[in-house]
C-alpha cells in the first residue's frame, strides 16, 4: 500500500475561486507568486552557499564543510513555494490587478 504525505492537503476549489471569480486567474496569481518566491530562495540559498566556495577541491575541504550541508538542509526542509504561495492567496495577503480593471483604468495618455 503506498504512503500519503502528510504534506498534501486537500483545498475546496471555491475558495481558491473565490477572490478573482476565476479559478484559472486565481491560479495564474498564485503561480506567480510561487515563481517569485522561489527566485528569492535560490538567490538567498546561493548568497550564503557562496561564502563557502573555494578554488581549491580536496577531500578534506568537502567532508569537513559540516556548515554548508547545514544551511542546504534547512533550505530543504522550508515549506515549498507553491504552498506558501497559496497559503498567502487565501490569507489576502497578495497584491494583484486582474487586467479588466487595468483596461477600465482612465489613460494617461490625452
Amino acid at each position: 500500500m503506498q504512503q500519503i504525505n502528510p504534506s498534501i492537503i486537500t483545498r475546496d476549489n471555491q475558495d481558491v475561486l473565490e477572490p478573482t471569480g476565476n479559478l484559472y486567474e486565481s491560479l495564474v496569481i498564485i503561480a506567480k507568486r510561487a515563481r517569485q518566491i522561489s527566485a528569492n530562495q535560490k538567490e538567498e540559498l546561493n548568497a550564503k552557499l557562496a561564502e563557502f566556495a573555494s578554488s581549491v577541491d580536496n577531500l578534506e575541504e568537502i567532508f569537513e564543510n559540516r556548515e554548508q550541508i547545514e544551511i542546504s538542509k534547512f533550505y530543504e526542509r522550508m515549506p515549498k513555494p507553491t504552498t506558501m504561495a497559496i497559503e498567502e492567496f487565501l490569507n489576502s495577503e497578495l497584491n494583484f490587478r486582474l487586467p479588466e480593471e487595468e483596461d477600465d483604468s482612465p489613460s494617461d495618455l490625452t
